[in-house]
This record gives C-alpha cells, sequence and structure tokens, in this order.
C-alpha cells in the first residue's frame, strides 16, 4: 500500500514539473515572436478637400419644444448659428442675423414682416407681466432692433429703431414711429409714445422726431431686407451645396 502510494505521489509531481515547464516554454515564444514583428503602420483618414472647415452642424438652428415649431417663412433670412426655440414664428422678408437666440420656452416670440433681428439679440418672453399687457413678445412690421439688444416680454409697434445694446424690460411698449437710442435701458411697464426719441439709463423723453426722420425709419428696414437678400442667396437650405457649385463652375472655367 505504501509503494502504491509513493508511486501515485511520484506520478502528480512530475505531471505538475512537465505542465509548468510547457508554460514557461510557450510563454516564451510568445514573448519573442511580439519582439521580432515590425507593428503594422496605422492607416491614415485624409480629410475630403469639400470639408468644410467651420460649420454649424453641430447646433440646432430649429429647436422644437412638445407641441411648439418655430416657424420661418419661405422669404426670411435666418443666419446659420440663430437659435430658435419654442413657439418663435418669422414673418415674410424678416431677417434674423449671427449669433441671435430667440427662446420661446415660456411665451411667443413674433418678428413681423419685413423686421430685422441683429446680431447677437436675446429675445425672450415671460409667463406673464406685470403689467397685465401680453406677456408674448411682440416685434411689428419694419422694426430695427440694433445688435447685442435684450428683449424681454415688450411689444414694438410698427417701424420702430431699436438702438444697439438697448434693453427693453417685461411690459414695456415702444408706439409705432418710434426711436429709441444706442444703449437705453426701458424699466418694466414704460410706455415710449408714437413719433419721439427717448434714451438713457432709465430711457427718457428727448425730443420729438421730425416728419423726414419718421420717413426713414421703414427705408432702413427696407435696406437691410434688400441686404439679407444676398445672405440668402448664399447660404443655401443645406450648408455645404455651394462648394459643390464652385467646383462646378471652376470645371467650366468660371471665376469664384
Amino acid at each position: 500500500m505504501a509503494t502504491s502510494l509513493a508511486r501515485l505521489s511520484r506520478r502528480s509531481v512530475t505531471s505538475a514539473v512537465s505542465s509548468n515547464l510547457i508554460r514557461r516554454y510557450f510563454a516564451a515564444e510568445a514573448v519573442a515572436v511580439a519582439t521580432t514583428e515590425t507593428p503594422k503602420p496605422k492607416s491614415q483618414v485624409t480629410p475630403s478637400p469639400d470639408r468644410v472647415k467651420w460649420d454649424y452642424r453641430g447646433q440646432r438652428q430649429i429647436i422644437p419644444l412638445g407641441q411648439w415649431l418655430p416657424k420661418v417663412a419661405v422669404d426670411a433670412y435666418v443666419a446659420p448659428n440663430v437659435v430658435l426655440a419654442g413657439q418663435v414664428t418669422v414673418w415674410d422678408g424678416s431677417s434674423v442675423w449671427n449669433g441671435a437666440v430667440l427662446r420661446g420656452d415660456l411665451n411667443k416670440i413674433t418678428v413681423g414682416f419685413c423686421s430685422n433681428v441683429q446680431e447677437r439679440c436675446v429675445v425672450h418672453a415671460a409667463w406673464s407681466s406685470p403689467t397685465g399687457l401680453p406677456a408674448q413678445t411682440w416685434i411689428d412690421r419694419y422694426v430695427t432692433v440694433g445688435a447685442y439688444s435684450l428683449l424681454r416680454s415688450c411689444t414694438i409697434e410698427p417701424e420702430c429703431i431699436i438702438g444697439q445694446h438697448s434693453i427693453l424690460m417685461e411690459g414695456s411698449l415702444v408706439e409705432t414711429r418710434s426711436i429709441l437710442e444706442a444703449g437705453s435701458v426701458v424699466p418694466p411697464g414704460r410706455r415710449i409714445p408714437s413719433g419721439e426719441l427717448w434714451g438713457g439709463n432709465p430711457a427718457r423723453f428727448i425730443r420729438t422726431l421730425t416728419n423726414e426722420e419718421t420717413l426713414e425709419i421703414p427705408k432702413l428696414a427696407v435696406a437691410i431686407n434688400h441686404l439679407s437678400g444676398d445672405y440668402f442667396s448664399e447660404f443655401l437650405p443645406y450648408s455645404t451645396v455651394y462648394l459643390e457649385v464652385e467646383k462646378f463652375k471652376k470645371s467650366l472655367g468660371i471665376a469664384v
């Protein structure tokens, strides 16, 4: 019995030693193969020559919120990096320029016929107005809103000019054929009467506009509308199509 146990123990010891030797052998072989093999070159992706270096495909221009979808007229110009969210309506002949943000998440925002909202403007609307007036932001026809202005739950009647860097707070009203100087701040509920020039912080009456000045207000809106037509023809519905047009012109020998 003792001899049989000794034989079994010898066999188990020899099998364990042989398995360890086999593992060490294959491990050494794998290391040798890995060191002798040359690394394969990584495949490089060459960018297409037609690719736009700076585009705005990562930013959504139209942002629907629930059942509310921004509405843009066919002949209205909206720059590629503008953000329209929620209850926003941009009427015919109007234009919204680069970097502007129109947030209709709480109430309605309307940009009327042949009006323009220039660069970096922020237009918002509150749930309700402290004056009892409609809390929506209403920009009527032939209105020019200067760059970097802030409009919140205000009403701008037809043929007005809002100077650059102006702020119109909740419930403020700018009546027709009025001009607001650059950098003006209109407090909540303030009314700017028709045919007057206001300015300052807070906005105060400066003088009455002349008949010639009131006639120039819609002309400015029309001029900006004509200027937006040049941009509208350049920015096609799909922003990379113009590259194909330029390539086709070059193939025909037409100067781009």
